[in-house]
């Protein structure tokens, strides 16, 4: 299989299942025309994170990792009117089209946008001490992984998903001498996950789009 294999196959199933979508295509388009890297989620992963919001009943979402907010319109579009989605990015520019497309969106009303860095503002949402999240999507710099688990495990209850992205990183995840800070840190993730009686995990290896990767899904339990 080649990566023209991956890009069709993932072509067929957003055009299938997921459809056109003008506000999440403008979204795309405005992060674009921002210069913003190219490392949204694809079109039929937003989706899944929108179908676990929607299976989980989520009415808090924290996303740590905005970008354009095209996961954040997802995630968002799962919230009741009453729900409420924070979302932490650290670059002022990322924030500024986040905020532009979840508001052409309509859910600027349920969706928070934070500037800061994210450990910075976990901080802040602890000392709040509002009501636990139902899901978390950790989509940020990798080499904190271990330490975005830690807040999403404090900020949660029972029943709560926590799904971590990227973490195959093309399959080096395998390779225990890599030097790679995210592979390690990755590693790290893993093994504390591993070891944690709070949740029960897996891991699933994607291919598509975004090339070969995957995500690590987490329920927090009883």
């Amino acid at each position: 299989m080649t990566q023209p294999t991956w890009d069709a196959v993932d072509a067929y199933f957003s055009d299938t299942l997921v459809g056109h979508d003008p506000v999440l295509e403008a979204a795309s388009a405005a992060a674009d025309a921002a210069g913003l890297p190219h490392i949204a989620v694809a079109p039929n992963q937003g989706k899944l994170l929108h179908l676990l919001a929607l299976t989980v009943g989520a009415r808090r979402i924290l996303e740590v990792g905005t970008l354009g907010g095209y996961s954040a319109i997802w995630l968002a579009r799962a919230l009741p009117a009453d729900g409420t989605l924070i979302t932490l990015e650290i670059d002022p520019k990322h924030a500024e089209v986040a905020r532009g497309n979840l508001a052409r969106a309509g859910l600027d009303k349920v969706a928070e946008v934070r500037l800061g860095s994210a450990l910075d503002s976990l901080a802040v949402i602890g000392a709040e001490g509002g009501e636990p999240f139902d899901l978390v999507f950790i989509d940020a710099d990798k080499v904190n992984n271990p330490a975005y688990f830690a807040w999403a495990l404090k900020l949660t209850r029972p029943g709560s998903l926590i799904v971590v992205d990227n973490v195959v990183r093309g399959g080096a995840v395998a390779d225990a001498a890599s030097a790679d800070s995210a592979v390690v840190a990755t590693r790290r993730l893993h093994d504390v996950i591993a070891a944690e009686p709070r949740v029960t995990a897996t891991s699933v290896q994607t291919v598509g789009s975004k090339g070969y990767d995957g995500f690590t899904l987490a329920r927090v339990q009883n």
